[in-house]
């Protein structure tokens, strides 16, 4: 098939790549490099079959595709927040000019939406049901409501032109390719862990997230494109860890001397975080395989050979001055 991926160099796009290119079919990338790096798709670049688009999505663009992963948004609170209007136009006009061209070329359209549109939920674990708890008006609102609205578009377009829509509710996610300074948890802790430093814990920790590795997530999305179900599903690992117990699996891998610095909580940072995945199991027969220690001796390997390669070449750069 010949496959669209927005936001196709970030983090779960460029692994979704991975295994589209690796299963045969015509891929297209198309990304505006806000949080996107070449870097991650470097393997594909003279592969006849792969096709890059430097692009932003908030403009019309056409192509032929028969099926189109909706990724692109920046997904942590730093890179949404910098920028909180180019965040939900994103969301928003982004959403609907890739519906647009999923009405016009008759693809199979996916939403990437996020467990954000649950808010600080009330019910735990979450649902797909649970309507959600979002302030609309707070800090992180940008990126909730602006993925709420993006399902509502995708609803939409489906029952009144019958595009063809699939909605996966996304969880926390890590591994490989994490930005360094992404403001998200697990990078934050494991940079902090090799650059010596102290982890930066918010609030008292007690707060708790569930973490899917990303080969898990990109195997349920695959599922949910080529399934028969609309959605939403929520995807993740119904694994639950406080962020306290988190920093100490990290200090202890990378380095347990290292000291835990505790933060005021940022406003509206949700307390509990949990998918119910009741229906990714009934409708797709998908659950996360790969454990947390796993996960993360992989993640933490791949920021450390990072971390080498950035400090050799400010060694060198320093060198040549």
């Amino acid at each position: 098939m010949r496959i669209l991926v927005t936001g196709g160099a970030g983090f779960i796009g460029s692994h979704l790549i991975d295994r589209l290119m690796e299963a045969g079919h015509e891929v297209m990338c198309l990304d505006n490099f806000y949080t996107g790096h070449k870097r991650n798709i470097l393997r594909w670049l003279n592969n006849p079959y792969f096709e890059l688009i430097r692009h932003d999505i908030t403009e019309p663009i056409r192509l032929e595709a028969d099926q189109i992963y909706h990724l692109a948004c920046p997904a942590s609170p730093i890179h949404y927040q910098y920028n909180p209007v180019k965040t939900i136009k994103t969301n928003v006009m982004g959403t609907l000019n890739m519906l647009g061209l999923a009405k016009r070329v008759k693809a199979r359209f996916l939403l990437a939406s996020t467990s954000e549109v649950y808010g600080d939920p009330e019910v735990h674990p979450q649902i797909e049901d649970y309507r959600g708890n979002v302030n609309p008006i707070g800090i992180r609102s940008c990126y909730d409501e602006g993925k709420r609205v993006a399902e509502t578009l995708a609803f939409d377009y489906h029952r009144q032109n019958d595009v063809d829509i699939r909605v996966a509710r996304i969880f926390n996610t890590y591994g490989p390719r994490m930005l360094e300074h992404d403001g998200r948890v697990v990078s934050n802790f494991v940079v902090q862990a090799l650059l010596g430093q102290s982890l930066t814990v918010y609030g008292d920790g007690s707060q708790t997230r569930s973490f899917c590795y990303v080969s898990d997530l990109v195997e349920g999305l695959i599922r949910l494109m080529n399934g028969e179900h609309k959605g939403p599903v929520n995807l993740g690992n119904p694994d639950e860890y406080t962020i306290l117990e988190l920093a100490q699996a990290i200090q202890n891998k990378v380095n347990p001397e290292t000291a835990l610095k505790f933060e005021p909580l940022p406003q509206d940072d949700p307390r509990r975080r949990k998918p119910d995945i009741t229906r990714a199991k009934t409708w797709l027969s998908w659950e996360p395989k790969v454990p947390l220690a796993s996960g993360l001796d992989l993640t933490i390997q791949d920021f450390r050979q990072r971390l080498e390669v950035e400090n050799r070449l400010l060694t060198e750069s320093a060198v040549a001055l």
